[in-house]
């Protein structure tokens, strides 16, 4: 079953290193230089830019590869980069400044501020947008949503749609809410967003900082994602376009320096007193009891150490480690195989702080790099030696996204023998079942799915892939 997405992998030859000592001041740039040149040769990076603070000090900061492919400007320190959803976390500290000051509370119900709201969306709270609990309909889900529609456009359109899940139950990522904050944050102030957001937070940052949603705008200077075609073998360049709306949401643009400068404001307390930002990363308190969020901000656990940031395009991330007095941020501009963001920051962290290395990720790292090597003969039995040393340590999840990445890359059978391993390795995992029968159908092999099928959906009876994929196995077999 494809969970692949919400996985973010290394795709590197790197060794992987288990020391709790901490390298050198004097080696340390060179070895995260080291490790990013590696990282970028193996997924052909075009373009990269990586930042890290520690203890209120730039200790590294370097620049890698092409702003566009179609040009020659090498990725600099004036190189604007579109952030995506990373957007968001200058857009939650703006909303907890208001809270700081009063002007807002967690609590308020968004009614307060907003008029002609759908009957069903008036109890829902700022804490509920912030948490992406809110339940109200994704706004991306409706392509018949105009990006140069007005608010209440959109508003009249998104009232037909019934709401998602109730209120304050779960987890659902959804741009509607920073959509709403957005206006949320206009009615309070009396100004457009982007003057609020670079008043309060970029003062001394012209033309280091801009808003705009639209790949396609022409600007100086800024650096807009690639995605790698994998028939054509090669990278294209996006050309999406959100509309100005979603400035809150996925419109930021900005240099390194200009968001180390403002990741050193955070950390020093220029934005928000040490209470407040407590209070922004404390978990909510989902109904469900399973999903873990702050608000705003994901938490992430490295060596069982907390870190709080977001990712944005597949292409950005933030990640702030307040023990540990560390920041690191990564801005690229595309990926060969899948998004490397997240790993990269985990990597980079190990690196710099010892009490940060984390074992399994790196193991993790490993598996990846072996099984995806054209000559991998050496793969599994890399694999095997992890598993005994960590029998504890489970990679099902890692291999399914290793196959379907495999699948992407036209290596079917490569992805079937790393199916065939994971069911192996988890067979009371209806997902690993689900995801050797879609290989086996992608070969044509139809009786042989349709058996994979089958105990995936004993394993899961509410899997229901399954139940359809096992009528398109039907209809294959009776024609």
């Amino acid at each position: 079953m494809k969970n692949f997405l919400f996985a973010f992998f290394v795709l590197s030859s790197i060794v992987v290193f288990s020391q709790k000592k901490e390298i050198p001041k004097t080696e340390l740039k060179q070895t995260i230089d080291n490790y990013l040149q590696q990282t970028i040769k193996a997924n052909e990076i075009p373009g990269l830019a990586v930042g890290v603070v520690k203890d209120g000090k730039i200790i590294f900061e370097a620049y890698y590869g092409k702003e566009n492919l179609e040009g020659n400007n090498p990725v600099n320190q004036n190189s604007l980069f579109r952030i995506y959803s990373t957007s968001k976390l200058i857009s939650t500290v703006g909303v907890f400044q208001l809270i700081e000051k009063s002007q807002l509370s967690l609590e308020d119900k968004i009614s307060k501020y907003l008029e002609n709201l759908p009957k069903e969306w008036r109890d829902v709270k700022i804490k509920n947008l912030l948490s992406h609990s809110s339940g109200i309909p994704n706004i991306i889900r409706y392509n018949d949503i105009s990006v140069n529609a007005s608010d209440n456009e959109k508003m009249e359109r998104l009232s037909k749609e019934k709401m998602e899940f109730e209120t304050g139950n779960q987890f659902s990522y959804n741009q509607t809410n920073y959509w709403l904050l957005t206006m949320v944050i206009e009615k309070i102030t009396g100004q457009k967003f982007e003057d609020y957001i670079l008043k309060n937070q970029f003062k001394n940052s012209k033309d280091k900082i801009l808003f705009s949603s639209n790949s396609s705008e022409n600007i100086p200077n800024r650096v807009v994602k690639n995605f790698y075609n994998t028939k054509a073998k090669r990278y294209e360049k996006t050309s999406e376009n959100d509309g100005l709306r979603a400035h809150s949401g996925n419109g930021v643009n900005i240099t390194l320096p200009t968001f180390l400068d403002w990741s050193n404001n955070l950390s020093n307390n220029v934005f928000l007193d040490s209470k407040t930002k407590k209070s922004m990363w404390k978990p909510f308190d989902f109904n469900n009891k399973k999903d873990r969020f702050a608000y705003g901000w994901d938490i992430t656990k490295v060596n069982n150490h907390y870190s709080y940031g977001f990712s944005g395009g597949n292409v950005s991330a933030y990640r702030n480690f307040p023990d540990n007095n560390l920041s690191i941020i990564v801005l690229s501009n595309g990926y060969r195989y899948a998004p490397v963001q997240d790993q990269i920051i985990n990597h980079i962290a190990g690196l710099v702080d010892g009490n940060l290395v984390d074992e399994y990720l790196l193991s993790e790292e490993s598996i990846i790099s072996e099984f995806l090597k054209i000559d991998n003969q050496n793969a599994e039995q890399n694999y095997q030696t992890l598993k005994k040393e960590h029998p504890e340590w489970n990679f099902e999840k890692t291999l399914n996204s290793i196959g379907y990445i495999l699948i992407g890359n036209d290596r079917l059978n490569d992805a079937i023998k790393v199916f065939e391993l994971n069911v192996k390795e988890n067979l009371n995992s209806g997902d690993a079942f689900d995801s050797l029968g879609e290989g086996y159908f992608i070969a044509g092999k139809y009786e042989i799915s349709k058996k994979h099928y089958l105990k995936s959906l004993e394993l899961n009876p509410k899997n229901e892939n399954a139940r359809k994929m096992l009528l398109n196995i039907e209809k294959q077999t009776t024609k």
